[in-house]
């Protein structure tokens, strides 16, 4: 026997595709719904594995995307970290299953992006971009990234309002949505 169909996951997919398309339209420099989708797939989908492979592969599919059209396929080779650090926001989207509240997705997608930040930026620093390995080359790495950081974090503020909030309003009207759907148990 078949385990019924998760329809909470083909409600979700084609919202992570949604929110990853945002990086292909025309968008202010690094606002993007990218850290909300990574947080609201990981408080949304059932199923870890689901979680962790929708928004990551809209992100990469996003990521060819750009690659064919704009950066070129060489860019590809920079962008492990973001993975990583995009599958950290997942997880800290699971602290948010079953406790989805204004004020907890305000603090997690601030988390996330501070997170994202600072850490994204020392593997910058690390990697010898052009500052030199002091703390002064450090401070000067995380103020040059300022205005980048800023964007997300207002980025990842509105796509959560957007991806939660809209969430809650079609939950509203398909009720069956607002519960994961049982999982089947294989014996």
């Amino acid at each position: 026997m078949h385990p019924p169909r998760d329809r909470r996951a083909i409600v979700l997919i084609p919202i992570i595709l949604a929110a990853a398309a945002t990086r292909i339209i025309p968008h202010p420099w690094n606002f993007t719904a990218v850290g909300a989708m990574c947080l609201f797939g990981g408080a949304y989908f059932q199923r870890r594995w689901q979680a962790f492979l929708a928004p990551l592969m809209a992100l990469l599919i996003s990521d060819i995307i750009l690659a064919a059209t704009v950066y070129g396929f060489g860019s590809l080779r920079s962008v492990w970290m973001s993975y990583v650090l995009f599958a950290v926001t997942v997880l800290l989207g699971m602290t948010l299953r079953e406790r989805v509240t204004f004020g907890r997705v305000a603090i997690t997608a601030i988390g996330a992006s501070v997170m994202f930040f600072l850490l994204s930026n020392f593997k910058v620093w690390l990697s010898g971009h052009g500052y030199p390995h002091t703390p002064v080359g450090l401070w000067a790495c995380y103020v040059a990234a300022l205005p980048y950081a800023q964007n997300m974090l207002l980025g990842i503020l509105f796509y959560s309002g957007v991806l939660f909030g809209g969430w809650e309003l079609l939950s509203q009207q398909w009720p069956s949505l607002r519960q994961p759907a049982p999982v089947a148990v294989r014996k």
